[in-house]
């Protein structure tokens, strides 16, 4: 067991229980816990203390608590190798019960798993360079890019080294395993921001400066982003990063977090708030204090947003080379499934799979001779298609009861089910982005939809029914989150609610307009008017 930090926050009395729990013992202390004892002595022989510490392996106990564990595994920047991947595929099918969930940050998620098998699969992960240590946590997790770093048309810097040292700089970083919340770290140079700067603690977003006569391609810092019960909006810092720098800016960021950042309540504890108090240009001064100075300003390169999708063939920026986006209806596949994709992207591709934010996937450098043999492929034609529609495509889901212990309604599944009930009812040429989650803290990222669905009970005389709460109008294009509608909608009438609503819109709206933009235009009240037609009684 490493020493122990004697960090200056420590002598607090008013300091949440959470963080004696975590001066006691580091998080990652229980990844040697977990490995020499508990995974030979059995379930019953973890001390509870440790229950939460397990987040810093990245594991959580999964509903009903009966003895059975969900894991995620980070995957960098969302791009994986075909080896990286059979080895998940082969860790869901032995350990696992087949099911792999792909998230909205990018990364792999099981579930099933039980503390003997935890040991294993720890090693069997480092062989392929894998880990899920700190994917959970107050920590750095899993670290957001784009999935198409290296050959994406629309990036003007290849992002895939600094996601490396990112990674390499953070994980198992004792010096940042104790935070005081999770914290949430993108980075991306595509200009159309694939990696939702806005919602992240800390985020870099693509720019250019011209420096003593030389243009630099660099980046602009954001801080303070996160959803949740009190969802905000990331500042971007009046500074300007060259890309050797990023990691020393990311420690500055961090280090602010973790000695200035709130401790008293959980609820109160994330960088958002922090960045709230204090202000960006405060902020701004004291990470210059650490790192020293930074360029000012520089021209923003992001343009646009585009949702975190990328279906279809299309060209990457290598000539006669073409990537292939794929829709995984709510991200959830199968292990047999994984290791098609595995072999899907050696025989077509260069062994290089994509992991998106839309719990989608991607299959990189498909040389133009083979693509239309790929088109061809089963599982392209029959599951993870090219060219989903518009409903099941644009489908974001949280794990919801199925196996979350903070969830109150049922989400995976129902969404998927909506997603096809919408598809076979409704006749939509446009994306129209729905979220379902399943509570307040929402891992399905609920206020960027356009339509976000967040879980709900409502007692009738049969008891307690699950229902929905509709928000509407969330886009990270002019960044905005989306707005609660006078609206509580039971599961059974879920599907012709919004069939209805969105039929409206289409009647409604002007030519290409997305809706988040139509809700924009016409105003809140006059979507509430549309419900509560829909909603009166015949």
């Amino acid at each position: 067991m490493a020493e122990r930090k004697q960090w200056k926050w420590a002598a607090d009395p008013s300091l949440n229980k959470m963080e004696f729990t975590k001066l006691e013992k580091d998080g990652l202390d229980v990844i040697e816990t977990i490995v020499n004892t508990y995974s030979k002595e059995g379930f019953a022989s973890i001390e509870s203390s440790d229950m939460d510490r397990f987040k810093w392996a990245g594991v959580y106990q999964q509903r009903p608590k009966d003895g059975h564990f969900m894991m995620r595994v980070r995957i960098p920047g969302g791009i994986l190798s075909s080896e990286q991947a059979r080895v998940l595929a082969n860790i869901a099918k032995d350990y696992g019960r087949n099911l792999v969930d792909v998230t909205t940050r990018q990364a792999v998620q099981f579930h099933w798993l039980t503390v003997e098998s935890l040991a294993d699969i720890f090693d069997r992960l480092a062989s392929v360079g894998l880990s899920s240590f700190e994917a959970c946590g107050d920590c750095p997790r899993q670290i957001m890019g784009n999935p198409l770093a290296g050959i994406d048309p629309h990036e003007v810097l290849d992002t895939r080294p600094i996601v490396a040292e990112l990674e390499k700089f953070f994980l198992l970083n004792r010096d940042f395993s104790n935070l005081p919340r999770k914290y949430k770290i993108s980075i991306s140079a595509n200009i159309h921001n694939a990696a939702h700067a806005q919602i992240n603690d800390l985020a870099f977003t693509p720019a250019q400066k011209v420096i003593a006569g030389e243009e630099v391609i660099g980046f602009h810092v954001w801080v303070g982003g996160g959803l949740s019960a009190k969802p905000y909006l990331a500042k971007r810092l009046d500074v300007f990063v060259r890309p050797e720098d990023v990691v020393k800016v990311a420690a500055g960021v961090t280090t602010l977090f973790r000695d200035f950042g709130y401790r008293q309540k959980r609820t109160h504890a994330r960088l958002k708030f922090l960045v709230a108090d204090w202000g960006p240009e405060k902020f701004k001064e004291q990470l210059l204090e650490l790192v020293g100075e930074l360029e000012p300003g520089g021209i923003d390169l992001t343009s646009g947003w585009n949702g975190g999708y990328f279906y279809g063939i299309n060209e990457q920026r290598q000539a006669g080379l073409y990537y292939a986006g794929l829709s995984v209806p709510v991200g959830r596949m199968s292990a047999a499934e994984l290791n098609e994709l595995a072999r899907l992207a050696d025989e077509y591709g260069d062994g290089t799979i994509g992991t998106c934010n839309t719990q989608n996937v991607l299959i990189r450098n498909i040389p133009e001779a083979k693509v239309a043999a790929f088109r061809n492929e089963p599982l392209i034609v029959n599951r993870f298609k090219l060219r989903p529609n518009t409903f099941v495509g644009y489908a974001v889901s949280c794990t919801g009861t199925e196996y979350c212990n903070l969830a109150i309604v049922e989400t995976k599944e129902r969404m998927r089910s909506l997603a096809q009930y919408l598809d076979d009812t409704v006749v939509l040429d446009t994306p129209l982005r729905i979220h379902m989650i399943g509570c307040p803290n929402s891992c399905g990222q609920r206020q960027i939809a356009d339509i976000g669905l967040q879980g709900a009970l409502v007692k009738t005389s049969n008891g307690m029914v699950e229902a929905f709460d509709i928000y509407v109008g969330g886009t990270l294009e002019e960044p905005q989150f989306n707005r609660k509608l006078n609206a509580r909608i039971t599961v059974d009438r879920l599907g012709p609610f919004l069939a209805q609503l969105i039929t409206l819109y289409k009647a409604d709206r002007q030519e290409g307009e997305p809706y988040w933009r139509y809700v924009e235009r016409v105003g809140l009240s006059h979507i509430q008017a549309q419900v509560d037609s829909i909603l009166q009684p015949a």
